[in-house]
């Protein structure tokens, strides 16, 4: 009996933990799907839980009713079907990120995301500093910023990233500008119009967050480029909401773009 009581206050704690994570964020003004419904999940969990006698005396005197079998089935055939969803597009989320171009030239195509002023913000920097590393490694490999300006953005998320790799010190001729998109899909195709036009190497290695890698890579797949992903890291506060929202943005492009 101690050993269920202990167990069941274990994940109670564990869902806490969760529900703090995603509501975190809310207070830098970051505010997704993501958040929202690793939020809902987490409290629902938690309580659940925290209650589990009465929640299974609850289900019992349902499940005595037809109509209340029925309300239960539903609801456990989709919490199941959400679960399972959830691990196969993680399952392809991590293999990914452990997609690293293996010693052949490739483009590196950095992603952007929002800038502060003029200055990147911290994802976008880190995304910078792995991109850096890579070319600093590798001084053939040219490197096509792409990001184009935000309504709220005083300049395009390109500029910034290309000034921000030349004060790092990286040659200028080889950085190309991609300052027309507004996402991930448009980064990729206009990331390929300029690789193209510019003659540069067709394989291309992704630079972006773990999490966002996989929908990359879907991009770059449906433009017929053969990508790579270098993660950048992503500050472990943010990366449960940001890891929901993938799996929401990958469903949603997968069954409707």
């Amino acid at each position: 009996m101690k050993t269920k009581i202990g167990f069941r206050m274990a994940m109670t704690f564990i869902f806490l933990i969760l529900l703090i994570l995603f509501i975190a964020p809310i207070g830098s003004g970051i505010i997704n799907v993501g958040n929202i419904a690793g939020a809902l999940v987490s409290g629902l969990l938690m309580t659940v839980s925290f209650f589990w006698v009465r929640f299974c005396g609850l289900v019992s005197r349902l499940w005595e009713r037809s109509a209340g079998r029925g309300v239960v089935c539903i609801f456990g055939g989709l919490f199941g079907l959400g679960v399972i969803i959830a691990v196969i597009i993680s399952c392809f989320m991590i293999g990914a990120m452990n997609d690293k171009p293996k010693g052949k030239p490739t483009t590196l195509v950095v992603l952007g995301c929002q800038i502060r002023a003029n200055e990147p913000s911290l994802m976008l920097k880190r995304r910078l500093n792995a991109a850096y590393e890579y070319l600093i490694d590798h001084e053939d490999v040219s490197v096509v910023v792409s990001g184009g300006q935000g309504s709220d953005e005083i300049t395009s998320e390109a500029d910034v990233m290309r000034n921000y790799l030349i004060g790092k010190g990286i040659s200028e001729d080889r950085i190309f500008m991609e300052d027309k998109s507004v996402n991930t899909r448009e980064n990729i195709r206009f990331s390929k119009e300029i690789i193209e036009k510019e003659g540069l190497c067709s394989d291309i290695t992704i630079v972006t967050d773990g999490f966002h890698q996989l929908r990359g890579d879907i991009f770059a797949r449906r433009e017929g480029l053969r990508a790579y992903n270098i993660p950048a890291p992503t500050a472990l506060w943010l990366l449960p909401t940001y890891w929901v929202r993938e799996w929401f943005g990958i469903a949603y492009y997968t069954v409707f773009k």
